[in-house]
């Protein structure tokens, strides 16, 4: 698990704020192009596995991709293949943590509040032993920009209250900043895959702290 905030050292000097990060993250990852995509994705299909099976994870959530995000859904089939538990998030409201419903490739989807395929509220909720994430942006230590509706942050401080739940974040290497500005509330990542590397971001806070925002 990544250090708490109470370890972490105060950012020195006041950056971008998150918006324009946000923007210019998501630029970035709009260009990618779809070959790259691909490759992405099915590399997934085999490092997501191989991670839920180091971490001993049963019940596994994922996210249905809209836009350009990094799409997981490989992953999500080589998962259910593989025979773990595959979850997909329902939102429930802004700011409040997801409830997850067991999801198998192939069964239907319904249209969520914010228009994100989600699993029929006839499924049943489970609780993920692990957690795969979309980002918009990210830093080394594990710390992610979202989307500003505070749905993980707010779903993993709610999960980790009563035992360790591994989150790894999803994002291409174009994603990652500096230093994402962090709050109290913010739940750090543990892992960052991108297409690049498997980013462990718990040994990213032994880096000096003059270390390069560029």
């Amino acid at each position: 698990m990544p250090a708490t905030d109470e370890t972490l050292p105060p950012d020195p000097v006041p950056g971008p704020a998150k918006p324009d990060l946000r923007r210019s993250a998501l630029s970035c990852r709009a260009g990618v192009p779809a070959a790259d995509r691909q490759t992405f994705a099915e590399q997934l299909a085999v490092r997501g596995v191989d991670l839920a099976r180091r971490a001993m994870a049963h019940t596994v959530a994922l996210y249905w991709p809209i836009g350009d995000e990094a799409d997981p859904r490989l992953l999500l089939q080589a998962l259910d293949y593989h025979e773990f538990t595959t979850l997909l998030p329902v939102t429930v409201g802004r700011g409040q943590p997801l409830v997850f419903r067991k999801w198998k490739w192939g069964q239907p989807l319904v249209e969520g509040p914010m228009r994100i395929p989600e699993p029929s509220p006839r499924l049943p909720e489970a609780r993920p032993d692990m957690l795969f994430v979309p980002l918009a942006a990210f830093d080394r230590r594990g710390f992610r920009i979202g989307y500003g509706a505070g749905h993980y942050d707010a779903t993993l401080q709610k999960l980790r209250a009563t035992r360790a739940v591994p989150a790894i974040g999803i994002g291409f290497a174009c994603q990652e900043i500096g230093r994402v500005p962090h709050e109290p509330h913010d739940q750090p990542l543990d892992i960052i895959m991108t297409e690049r590397e498997t980013i462990d971001c718990s040994i990213a806070f032994s880096d000096p702290p003059d270390r390069n925002d560029a």
